[in-house]
Order: structure tokens, then sequence, then C-alpha cells
């Protein structure tokens, strides 16, 4: 799922921590990764990636079922889609980053 929110008026990482989240890492595209379990074990956790451009964000999350289980390529037990849990978070994320 992707969204974006514009004219973030706080640092996004604060903010994201204050919905939750922790951050992870950022990548070599300039992403940062922040996770944000569901439970004690880490699973089911929702996965986000962040691009920050000047005082927007765009934001594409996604929900971790469980820990990948092939080896080592990144795939992964994961859902993408715009419903149920996704959407829930989505508002929830909204309403702390405006």
């Amino acid at each position: 799922m992707k969204f974006k929110i514009e004219n973030v008026r706080s640092n996004p990482t604060t903010v994201l921590r204050r919905a939750g989240y922790t951050f992870q890492h950022k990548l070599d595209n300039g992403e940062m990764s922040f996770i944000r379990p569901m439970a004690r074990g880490g699973y089911p956790r929702f996965h986000m990636y962040v691009r920050v451009d000047g005082v927007n964000m765009e934001i594409s999350f996604h929900l971790d079922q469980k820990r990948h289980t092939y080896g080592d390529e990144t795939r992964h037990h994961g859902e993408y889609e715009e419903s149920g849990a996704l959407e829930e978070e989505a508002g929830r994320l909204k309403m702390f980053l405006r």
C-alpha cells in the first residue's frame, strides 16, 4: 500500500516513533525502513519504507505475516493489498502525520 503526506510539520522519524514504529536502517536509495511489530515474537508486523522529499513524505508499507523462509532471498509472507489491517493502519498513520 502506498500513500503520500504533504507538508509534514515535524521530523518524520520522530512522528513515526510516536506512532509506534521503530527505525531499522536507511537504504542506499535514501529510503528509511521502519517496523511496528504486532506481537512479542516480532511477527506479524507492519513494515514500511519512507522517502522524504523536502516537506513531503512517501510511504510504502505492507504487513509481514511471518519471517521469510526462503534462505538468503528476501521473499516473505506478506500482505500488500489496500484492505483490512493495512487500510486501518494507513488511517491511523495519517492521523499522526497531519
